[in-house]
């Protein structure tokens, strides 16, 4: 909204968002997801990956990528039952210098990991050495030996959501046993917070006047990571790098900031791509990984694995989800709902510069808030 002052000016005015709305708000999501299920969520059609614990690193390396996916469901044959997940994130704790310790642990003093290592280890010795890792890196064994966090069909969307949230996890396989222990598991779908989204952007889509918060712009909302102004304090910095940059710094930053994602700028912070935990599947083509040096490979050359075909530092829309700070929190959620899109860049209409990011977690832990 602009408004002409004194001087015969016009100004932008922000709207104002009193925390009597923003209680109405939350608490009309709050009662749209308490009675809405996961069933809800299961497509017509479609497919679901699950993957075998005893297949070899490599093979399921190959999987995720062939699949155009970043995590898959375990399923232990002798137990009978799925058992945890293999993601994005389990390659790159793979490929950095952790896995070193891995594999003295399991009996393997090479500092290199080759082709033949990926080749004879299984998931399962992964994961036993993953649970060793966390407890020689924070002395906790911190949630990696954690059971499965799942979700039956009947299980409303708020407690969903929560579990993805609470968990710190990208999606929630959704389970259906017609036994009462737990037995003949039948794995229906992978539920995520895109999906969720998606029902309240549809439910709400014709009757936004009853979210008055729909109509506020980012900006104005404590939502999201943001490049802090001078003289404000630094709540959490808002991780970038050059594509001149090593790749192990980008997945240095992705473990130890614990961020899904990094823009990739141009020396005046304007945006040129982003590297998403994701992208690590890439290097399964043509067996990258095998020979590749982290230190030695650029964040560019990285993504130009995924890429028949992309001109030097020209910027991907499709891969670059971007919104302006003025967008309001009903454009925000509306484009996050599309499929694949898991965060926007924040940026400054014109150049491009990169203001701050905001997720799909972002907007579920305000709403929920």
């Amino acid at each position: 909204m602009q408004v002409r002052i004194s001087d015969g000016t016009l100004t932008e005015v922000m709207p104002r968002l009193s925390e009597a709305e923003l209680q109405v708000s939350r608490h009309r999501v709050s009662g749209f997801l308490s009675t809405h299920t996961a069933y809800e969520l299961l497509p017509e059609s479609g497919k679901v990956v699950a993957l075998d614990i005893d297949l070899p690193v490599k093979q399921a390396f190959h999987i995720l990528y062939e699949q155009g996916i970043s995590m898959a469901p375990l399923w232990d044959f002798c137990k009978g039952r799925f058992v945890g997940v293999l993601s994005a994130s389990d390659f790159i704790l793979i490929l950095r210098e952790v896995r070193v310790t891995f594999y003295m642990q399991l009996g393997n003093h090479g500092s290199n990991l080759t082709e033949e290592e990926l080749e004879t280890h299984t998931i399962s010795a992964w994961k036993e050495g993953k649970a060793y890792l966390s407890r020689q890196i924070d002395g906790r064994g911190r949630a990696f030996s954690r059971p499965l966090i799942h979700a039956g069909p009947n299980d409303n969307l708020k407690d969903v959501a929560l579990k993805i949230l609470q968990n710190e996890v990208a999606t929630v396989p959704i389970i259906h046993s017609a036994s009462e222990d737990g037995s003949f598991p039948q794995l229906l779908h992978l539920a995520s917070l895109c999906g969720i989204l998606k029902c309240i952007c549809r439910y709400f889509r014709h009757c936004s006047d009853s979210l008055p918060i729909l109509k506020v712009p980012i900006c104005a909302i404590p939502v999201g990571t943001w490049v802090p102004k001078i003289g404000e304090p630094i709540q959490r910095p808002l991780a970038m790098l050059r594509p001149s940059a090593p790749l192990s710094s980008a997945l240095n930053l992705l473990v130890q900031a614990q961020v899904s994602s990094i823009p990739i700028v141009d020396d005046n912070d304007s945006l040129l791509d982003i590297y998403c935990r994701s992208d690590i599947t890439a290097l399964a083509k043509d067996r990258a990984y095998a020979h590749i040096n982290l230190n030695e490979m650029t964040i560019h050359q990285a993504l130009q694995l995924g890429q028949d075909s992309y001109s030097p530092y020209e910027l991907r829309t499709q891969r670059c989800q971007m919104c302006l700070p003025s967008d309001s929190l009903h454009k925000v959620m509306e484009r996050l709902a599309n499929p694949g899109v898991r965060r926007l860049v924040i940026v400054e209409a014109g150049s491009k510069r990169v203001e701050g990011i905001v997720s799909i977690s972002d907007i579920f832990r305000f709403l929920l808030g």
